[in-house]
């Protein structure tokens, strides 16, 4: 019979409790998306589709370099939709200057994204994907602005601004 350490029990039970408050949970699987041709293409063909920093974080979850895109700058209006399917997925007057050197918004489409549980540095985090192509384009904090609190921060490489 395996023991568990108490400590081991109480880090799993806190996990837990901390991802089961996890805000706007959904499932892409099951969303309107869920028979998207985006979700048939192979990752030899995203690849293909994709500049390399895009691909790195639309297909394997890495992250850019803060401070490195152009899009922290993008102060027009028009809409930001995902660089894998075009899916429209913040509005520029959602967009602000959150410090970190990644593009941030305190509000999303929501019906165009989908979360889960990231423990990928050791602790739970909400990551968001696009909705239609499952890409990523980042995590969920709750230290934004008014009037939501949240903090959508997204890889700009995982962006294509359209102006309008």
């Amino acid at each position: 019979m395996t023991q568990i350490s108490r400590r081991a029990l109480m880090t799993t039970a806190g996990a837990l409790a901390v991802s089961a408050c996890t805000p706007q949970s959904a499932d892409a699987s099951v969303a309107q998306y869920a028979n998207s041709p985006f979700r048939r293409i192979t990752d030899a063909q995203w690849r293909e589709r994709l500049p390399r920093a895009a691909y790195d974080v639309l297909r394997h979850e890495a992250t850019e370099r803060p401070g490195s895109s152009p899009l922290n700058n993008e102060s027009r209006r028009g809409t930001f939709v995902c660089r894998g399917c075009e899916l429209p997925l913040f509005r520029s007057q959602w967009k602000y200057d959150s410090g970190t050197g990644w593009p941030s918004f305190y509000e999303v489409i929501a019906a165009n994204i989908g979360t889960k549980t990231d423990f990928a540095i050791g602790y739970p985090r909400t990551e968001y994907h696009c909705a239609r192509c499952l890409g990523h384009q980042g995590h969920l904090f709750m230290d934004g602005p008014r009037p939501t609190g949240k903090r959508y921060c997204n890889n700009g490489v995982a962006l294509i601004f359209r102006p309008g």
